[in-house]
């Protein structure tokens, strides 16, 4: 049974960030009681914010937050994690679920940190998790029963969908697919929405037309019962407009540049990993 199953279950947020934000939002769309949900941060002012938006509790002591929860989301950056942690360490005598959303941080340095024995769910969302269509990969360490991996689905799904993975090297991948993935897409949109301008279209009518394509490209992707390849290949008709951009792209190696792209995107994430895990 999840344990947001239980209406006295609490969540503690340590770190009131936009990923946050985007996680207790989707909770609450989800019908948890706002009352059960806790967020401490370092700036009184953010965490008013934060309270005004969504009705919960906050406050600036992360420590007394952990200790009064079920599960605890540490949505803090990768540099902040080890001294946050090491500031909970003390207030996890109860065992709580404890989920990462900190890129390159492994759960053994986690465990050295917080302390033996506690159930570690790492987790690399995406900022399309802002408004709940997020995709999330998550690693649970031997320590995570079946019930607290339950509840972690039960949260990131609120905002998404989730892979798990068993293999926590994965995550590496992960992030180069879906962690950083919106900005590649970003990237590409903003590269058409030029290219548009610079064949004489207004930059709105560009932009328009640009975001309009790829929603519709996503949403006929995900609901089509082919794959990528066969999409695009309808699209492609021999000697037709889209082949010569094609061609264009493929003359340009866009697969091997996407490939090297990634391959460094993940090999940054094991750097990471190394540089702040100690």
């Amino acid at each position: 049974m999840s344990l947001l199953t239980t209406s006295s279950s609490k969540i503690a947020f340590i770190g009131a960030g936009n990923m946050a934000k985007a996680i207790i939002g989707g909770l609450l769309a989800e019908g948890f009681k706002r009352i059960n949900i806790i967020a401490s941060g370092p700036r009184q002012e953010s965490l008013d914010k934060v309270a005004a938006e969504f009705g919960i509790n906050i406050t600036t002591d992360n420590a007394a937050a952990a200790a009064m929860a079920d599960v605890i989301v540490l949505a803090v950056k990768p540099q902040m994690l080890k001294e946050v942690c090491l500031g909970l360490a003390n207030s996890l005598n109860h065992k709580p679920l404890i989920i990462s959303l900190a890129a390159g941080i492994t759960t053994e340095s986690m465990g050295k940190w917080l302390g033996t024995d506690q159930a570690i769910v790492r987790c690399m969302p995406n900022t399309p998790s802002q408004v709940r269509v997020g995709a999330s990969g998550l690693f649970a360490n031997a320590n995570v029963n079946p019930a607290q991996k339950s509840t972690a689905n039960t949260i990131l799904g609120a905002v998404g969908i989730v892979q798990w993975v068993s293999d926590e090297a994965l995550i590496n991948p992960v992030t180069a697919v879906s962690g950083s993935g919106p900005a590649y897409f970003f990237l590409v949109m903003e590269s058409m929405i030029n290219a548009g301008v610079e064949l004489g279209l207004t930059r709105e009518s560009a932009t328009e037309l640009t975001l309009q394509t790829a929603l519709g490209a996503a949403i006929l992707a995900k609901q089509s019962d082919v794959d990528i390849a066969e999409l695009r290949r309808r699209v492609t008709s021999p000697k037709g407009t889209t082949e010569q951009a094609i061609n264009s792209f493929e003359n340009d190696q866009i697969r091997a540049m996407f490939s090297r792209a990634m391959t460094a995107c993940s090999n940054r994430a094991v750097e990471l990993s190394e540089l702040l895990g100690k």
